[in-house]
């Protein structure tokens, strides 16, 4: 029983993670179409901004708001300079280029921080605690209790403010909502920043346990894709159990067969969405006539 709590315990933290970058595909989906791969270059610059700002001095709250607030602002470079120009052009195409932004990240990272691994103190400090035989992490807490609000303020925000409801309009039809005048322009920023700022808390939240390098992207980046396929690309309910049900697999996975398929896992369960369920758990099914 005990083993068993230890591997749920751990599958649940990583899973929040997961869900967290999942949520932030779902952002700039649901408002583009477009796929971010860059994503999983943000929850790395979360990590290392913070861990960066606070070797420098700073106080570790104000450091993951500038790492924060400074990703967010990346986000919306992103858009300005990258999407937005090519707007209009094939979905494929705006994919390619957020891939391409995502290998530019890292290489900037690289450049700017070092090749090293990194990581800073845990929120609550490293005394464990122990439940039903399973030791768990305080730090775990925070990362499920960040993914926990964010998708709640998520939630709120597109159902209860007129922000959030132009966003779900432009998410529905681009067109009609810019014929009853809504700025699509700006809900695009605006998902881009909010995708990048919630990528970077990810990593703000998940570096003392996972610890962060340049590189760590790209990884994080196909977990939350994963979460999101499995979930229903756009649904931001379903991005949030996809994320928790990949990081679940992963423990299980890693704890009764071998810490060596462990990776696999998240590629095992995207390509099994796509053969036998491409609308993923909570996605509507779609019809198109030809």
């Amino acid at each position: 029983m005990s083993e068993f709590m230890q591997f749920l315990s751990s599958g649940v933290t990583v899973g929040a993670v997961y869900a967290l970058i999942a949520l932030g595909f779902t952002i700039i989906y649901n408002a583009s179409d477009v796929v971010n791969f860059a994503q999983g270059e943000f929850v790395m610059l979360g990590g290392m901004i913070t861990w960066a700002a606070y070797a420098a001095g700073l106080p570790l709250p104000l450091a993951a708001l500038i790492a924060i607030v400074l990703t967010a602002a990346l986000g919306v470079a992103i858009n300005k300079f990258a999407i937005e120009p090519a707007r209009g052009a094939p979905v494929v195409s705006l994919i390619i280029i957020t891939i391409g932004a995502s290998v530019f990240i890292q290489g900037g990272a690289q450049i700017i921080f070092d090749k090293q691994i990194h990581s800073f103190p845990a929120f609550s400090g490293d005394k464990p605690l122990n439940f039903l035989g399973a030791t768990i992490q305080t730090q775990s807490l925070w990362v499920i209790g960040g993914a926990l609000v964010v998708f709640i303020g998520l939630w709120l925000f597109f159902t209860r403010t007129l922000l959030g409801r132009a966003v779900l309009a432009t998410s529905n039809n681009r067109q009609a909502a810019q014929l009853v005048g809504i700025n699509t322009t700006f809900i695009m920023t605006l998902s881009f920043a909010l995708s990048a700022g919630i990528g970077a808390l990810a990593g703000v939240l998940a570096t003392p346990i996972t610890l962060v390098a340049y590189n760590v992207g790209i990884g994080f980046a196909l977990k939350g894709f994963a979460g999101a396929m499995l979930g229903g690309m756009g649904n931001p309910k379903g991005a949030l159990a996809g994320g928790f049900l990949i990081g679940l697999i992963e423990a299980m996975t890693a704890g009764y067969i071998s810490s060596t398929y462990k990776e696999a896992a998240a590629f095992i369960v995207i390509l099994l969405v796509l053969f036998l369920m491409p609308q993923g758990l909570f996605g509507k099914k779609t019809t198109e006539r030809v």
